[in-house]
């Protein structure tokens, strides 16, 4: 089988290839066209992963290229993890927004709408791309704002798009692991939109097990969401919220700690990715070791702002998985390809379309729930409704998200203005007026796509 991954020469391709060396089903992947942009980082990545492939006889063919076409042209998967404008663009993204007192971050708020307004262009001509060369081929996309943009690239591939995050999965591992579970029996009940959702549910053996959890001062207090909402917050909740929903809950003190940090999530990147790009060929066969230093520093540091820390701090307390089968979004798409080419069905919690899933948004919508993986595709699962207030906040943020889809495919400012102005993190016309005219004239890839 042929995976193709674009943005190949991303930071993060290192946990996908590490994912295919241990994998031992059949079929497997027997070749990875690394696909990207700049040929510096594609270089630097690949010899990269051909140390990780040292002592492993049956490691997937290597193929790095600068061509689209030929890196998708026959491919049984492709993995999408692009980010249009480097994190140059991001740093934009973040500080347009800070310079108005509105949150700066990159997938939620209105740095993730100029993110999603200069992305979606690419990412439709990349699913015409998909649908013209390797029509048979499922597109799990990891580019952000992923709900956005899968839900832009199922106009051209329907339901061969999928959007894959990590964030609930990762949850649902770590409830299980304090209760002492086997999160391989757990089923969790979560619904939501990406980086917006909640885990209401966690059924082991017929029982719901998430009350025990959330009346154990001791183990509520040893999650990140814990700490980060206050689990006093939690309890009112009755569920665990996903951990970007801190931005929503917590707007005022995260504007407050990103200000006060001095340096944003995009800034400490890109210095230390340019850093290790830049050292990474000079370091030969200590390539690899270097990229494990370099990707703990970031992830210790991933959301400080929401653990009281300074950003390129370590914060974080969550262990680290070490088995990279598993790792994170990783392992979610390995469980994907199983799924759907051995017919080894599984559950995850997935980016899709919803249909009749959940009452209140189109059918054409997509939202991120459990959802049932086998040879005949992705089928999202039955679930309770939402409450009132979740529902309301996820169709405010779906007509955003519609209305950023409108703007990018038809270039209209208006449409824009709209999303930036009905943004609840946002919440005003004259900020949203501020916000267009600050990303239109700092961003390039944003000012070229809109242009009416």
């Amino acid at each position: 089988m042929k995976l193709c991954i674009l943005g190949g020469g991303g930071f993060r391709t290192p946990y996908v290839y590490q994912a295919l060396l241990r994998d031992r089903g059949f079929p497997r992947v027997t070749e990875v066209a690394l696909y990207d942009v700049d040929e510096h980082r594609l270089r630097s990545m690949t010899a990269i992963l051909e140390q990780f492939a040292a002592g492993f006889e049956d490691a997937p063919r290597l193929v790095p290229t600068l061509s689209l076409e030929s890196a998708i042209e026959g491919s049984d998967f492709v993995f999408a993890a692009i980010r249009v404008g480097g994190l140059e663009g991001r740093r934009c993204d973040e500080h347009v927004a800070l310079d108005l007192n509105v949150l700066g971050q990159e997938t939620t708020g209105p740095g993730g709408l100029a993110y999603a307004i200069r992305t979606i262009p690419v990412m439709m001509n990349i699913a015409r791309v998909v649908r013209e060369l390797a029509p048979n081929a499922y597109v799990m996309n990891f580019t952000n704002p992923a709900g956005i943009i899968t839900e832009a690239m199922q106009s051209v591939l329907g339901d061969r798009v999928l959007g894959i995050c990590d964030t609930p999965s990762g949850l649902g591992r770590r409830v299980a692991g304090l209760l002492g579970l086997d999160h391989t029996r757990v089923q969790m009940d979560y619904v939501g939109l990406n980086h917006l959702g909640w885990m209401r549910r966690v059924m082991y053996n017929g029982e719901d097990v998430l009350p025990r959890l959330l009346a154990d001062d001791e183990k509520l207090g040893l999650m990140e969401e814990g700490h980060v909402f206050g689990t006093d917050w939690i309890r009112s909740l009755g569920a665990i919220p996903n951990e970007y929903l801190y931005y929503y809950y917590f707007n005022r003190d995260a504007v407050r700690n990103i200000v006060d940090s001095k340096i944003t999530r995009g800034d400490f990147l890109a210095k230390t990715q340019g850093e290790f790009f830049d050292r990474a060929i000079a370091a030969g066969d200590g390539a690899a070791e270097l990229w494990r230093e370099t990707v703990e520093t970031r992830s210790a540091s991933y959301m400080a702002e929401a653990k009281g820390g300074v950003q390129g701090a370590p914060t974080s307390s969550r262990e680290h998985e070490t088995d990279p089968s598993h790792q994170g979004y990783a392992g979610v798409a390995l469980g994907v390809m199983a799924a759907i080419t051995r017919n080894e069905r599984a559950t995850m919690i997935l980016n899709v379309r919803n249909g009749t899933t959940i009452q209140g948004l189109p059918a054409d919508a997509v939202i991120e729930v459990p959802t049932t993986v086998d040879a005949n595709g992705v089928h999202p699962q039955t679930t309770a409704q939402p409450e009132l207030a979740q529902i309301g906040l996820m169709q405010q943020v779906k007509a955003v998200e519609r209305h950023t889809i409108a703007a990018a495919v038809t270039g209209s400012r208006d449409e824009a203005l709209k999303a930036f102005a009905l943004h609840p993190l946002v919440d005003s016309v004259t900020v949203a007026r501020s916000l267009l005219a600050g990303y239109i004239d700092r961003i390039p890839e944003v000012a070229r796509v809109l242009t009416r």
